[in-house]
């Protein structure tokens, strides 16, 4: 009878672990249809490069300051609370998107304004969190890694579809449908997911042990100053932030260094995207179970040194080309890898918080990205973000190799 009742129990915890897949392969779909027809639509509303920067800016800003406070409502409210918030902000944005293409409505404005829900746009760190919660520790870094596959997913399929649709239907059709898919998402995520996938006394522990509210920035402090998260977290933004620098500017690198028409540098992205989902979905997994975390986040920070002194050295699009497997391993694998670390690194209770302080790596990057960038680009061109990348991950390798992580455990208070 009990193994009957586990048994029951373990397929119900893997049809919401699928669930969850699901729901972010919709988003980051609409997600992406965003990024393919958005800048066609400043275009028609009359914004010029620099505006379209000051849009681009806005939404990283938000997605920076609103990630770690979605994670700690996602801690306190629990997993259906936080996916279905995310979806209804993600709702938000692209009804406003949609509204902006009226000629009878204030575009300019619609568009700016539809920025704003993306403070609450966290998605895949809700997924993340689920997936953290329903598994267990060993099992974390290979259920983490097929968010790839979901990320993939969302590239190629929201690429495709965004340009189709806006091509064949109209500017506006892209994000109607993005309206309809990411309102069925928050329908799917109220009514499917549970109220929280947290054991009953971890859940009740939280509850009862702390009456910090979600806003507590001295809570979010403390986790990120712990002894085992910090060394991590630091290690996840200096080693990946010269490759997020790079590929921030990938689109205007495409044109101007490698000479790319825009059907090519979309062939790019989707070999970037495959490559994405094959590393991140089947080969991390098959890595985690055979050599140790620290072992896998050395290797990252090693081949993008490695990757650093090839694109220093590039001169044309080939070359980038056979770099792309080890840059995207080096990605993926530091993401994964720092993800599991961190989520281990504090108590169950906190997983949400953790989460969303980590997903607020990118949007940093997306934030200072296009000026820092656009900076070194102009003043030394494309090499200086290989030989950036080189330097800082050698260094990362050398304190690293001096002092392990795993001598600064210490147990979660």
């Amino acid at each position: 009878m009990s193994g009957q009742l586990s048994g029951s129990m373990g397929a119900h915890r893997k049809g919401i672990i699928i669930l969850t897949y699901v729901l972010a392969a919709l988003e980051l779909t609409c997600l992406f249809m965003q990024f393919s027809f958005l800048p066609y639509l400043s275009r028609t509303l009359g914004l010029d490069s620099v505006n379209f920067g000051y849009l681009q800016t806005i939404f990283g800003t938000l997605q920076l300051l609103g990630g770690p406070v979605f994670g700690r409502f996602a801690d306190q409210y629990g997993a259906r609370a936080a996916l279905s918030l995310s979806f209804v902000a993600a709702s938000a944005l692209y009804l406003l998107l949609a509204a902006s293409c009226s000629p009878a409505l204030p575009g300019v404005f619609l568009l700016f304004a539809s920025r704003l829900p993306s403070a609450l746009m966290h998605t895949l760190t809700a997924a993340q969190m689920v997936i953290t919660d329903l598994t267990a520790p060993a099992e974390r870094p290979a259920a983490l890694g097929r968010l790839g596959l979901c990320f993939g997913v969302g590239m190629i399929f929201g690429s495709l579809l965004g340009g189709t649709l806006s091509t064949t239907y109209g500017i506006q059709c892209p994000a109607i449908v993005a309206f309809v898919v990411t309102f069925l998402g928050a329908i799917l995520s109220f009514t499917c997911i549970p109220v929280t996938t947290k054991d009953t006394s971890v859940q009740s522990a939280h509850q009862g042990g702390s009456d910090a509210g979600v806003f507590d920035l001295k809570a979010i402090t403390r986790l990120l100053l712990l002894p085992r998260v910090f060394p991590v977290f630091l290690v996840k933004v200096i080693s990946g932030l010269p490759a997020g620098l790079f590929l921030v500017m990938f689109s205007i690198i495409s044109m101007d260094f490698f000479q790319l028409e825009a059907a090519e540098a979309g062939y790019l992205m989707s070999f970037i995207g495959i490559l994405q989902m094959v590393i991140q979905g089947l080969v991390i997994g098959r890595l985690s179970t055979r050599f140790p975390e620290e072992v896998l986040l050395q290797s990252s920070v090693l081949v993008y040194a490695v990757v650093g002194l090839g694109m220093a050295l590039m001169s044309n699009v080939l070359h980038f080309c056979l770099l792309v497997p080890s840059l995207v391993f080096s990605l993926c694998t530091l993401n994964v890898v720092t993800d599991s670390m961190l989520t281990k690194a504090v108590s169950a209770s906190d997983t949400g918080t953790m989460l969303g302080l980590s997903a607020s790596v990118h949007p940093l990057t997306r934030t200072v990205g296009p000026t820092l960038g656009g900076l070194m680009y102009r003043s030394y061109g494309v090499s200086i973000f290989g030989h950036v990348q080189l330097m800082v991950n050698l260094l990362v390798l050398l304190v690293l190799w001096r002092k392990p992580l795993s001598q600064k455990k210490d147990k979660v208070r």
